[in-house]
C-alpha cells in the first residue's frame, strides 16, 4: 500500500471502530450479561455465544500466546535501549523502534480508557472475580494483534536473512489467528468484543505502517544525499 493509502485505511477502520461503540450502546441493547448487565448487538452476540459456549482451555491458550507477544515487545524494547546505550541518545534511537514505542503506549492508554469507560462486559464472570470485568474491546487480541502485527513489519529490517525472517513472520500470522479465533471461542469475551479489538489493530498498524513507510523514505533520501555529497568530493 502507499503511504496515504495506509493513513486512510487506519482512518476508515478508526471511524468503523467508533461506529460498532454507538451501534453496541444503542441498538438491540439487553441485559443478557451476568448480574443483568447491559449488552448491545444483543441477538448476535447471544447467539455466537451460546453456539461456541465457554471453553477455559482456550482461554488458557491464548494467555499464553499473549505472554509469547509481550517478550516480542520486551525483545524490541531491549534494541531500543542496547541503541540508546551504544549512540548515548535516546533520539539517535532508529526511528521505527521510537514510534513502535509510542505505538505500544497508544495501546496501554486505549486499555486504561476501556477500562473506566465500559462499553460492554464479559459473558461470564471469571474465576477469582465477585462481578463482570470490562470486555471491550478484547485487550488481548488487540495486544497480540498490534505487537505480533508491527514485529511483523520490523523484521523487514533487522532480519537480513530471507528464510528466517519468513519463517517468523508466518509464525505471526499463526499466533495472530489462533489469538483471534481462540479468544473468540473460549467464551470470555462477545463477537464484537473481539471485533473492536481486530478493528483498532488494524487502525493502530496500518497508522504504523504508514509512519514506518514515511521513515524509511527519509532515511533512503538521507543515504542518498549523504552519498551525492561523499561522490562530490
Amino acid at each position: 500500500m502507499k503511504n496515504k493509502t495506509k493513513f486512510q485505511v487506519a482512518g476508515v477502520t478508526g471511524l468503523l471502530s467508533i461506529l460498532l461503540v454507538i451501534l453496541i450502546r444503542a441498538v438491540d441493547v439487553a441485559s443478557i450479561g451476568p448480574e443483568g448487565t447491559d449488552i448491545g448487538l444483543s441477538h448476535i452476540n447471544k447467539a455466537i455465544f451460546e453456539f461456541f459456549e465457554v471453553d477455559m482451555l482456550w482461554y488458557n491458550i491464548t494467555d499464553w500466546l499473549g505472554v509469547v507477544a509481550i517478550l516480542m515487545a520486551f525483545l524490541f524494547a531491549f534494541i531500543g535501549f542496547g541503541q540508546m546505550i551504544n549512540r548515548r541518545s535516546l533520539l539517535k534511537v532508529d526511528r521505527s523502534i521510537l514510534a513502535l514505542g509510542v505505538l505500544y503506549i497508544i495501546v496501554i492508554g486505549l486499555y486504561i480508557l476501556f477500562e473506566i469507560a465500559i462499553v460492554n462486559y464479559r459473558p461470564i464472570i471469571m474465576p477469582g472475580c465477585e462481578h463482570p470485568e470490562a470486555s471491550f474491546p478484547s485487550s488481548h487480541t488487540m495486544m497480540v494483534c498490534v505487537i505480533m502485527g508491527s514485529a511483523m513489519m520490523l523484521l523487514k529490517r533487522y532480519i537480513n536473512n530471507r528464510p528466517l525472517r519468513l519463517i517468523l513472520q508466518v509464525l505471526c500470522i499463526v499466533l495472530i489467528l489462533v489469538t483471534v479465533f481462540g479468544r473468540l471461542i473460549s467464551g470470555v469475551h462477545w463477537f464484537t468484543d473481539i471485533i473492536g479489538g481486530v478493528l483498532i489493530s488494524v487502525s493502530l498498524l496500518s497508522l504504523y505502517a504508514g509512519v514506518l513507510e514515511a521513515v524509511i523514505e527519509k532515511e533512503v533520501g538521507h543515504g542518498a544525499k549523504t552519498a551525492k555529497g561523499m561522490k562530490a568530493e
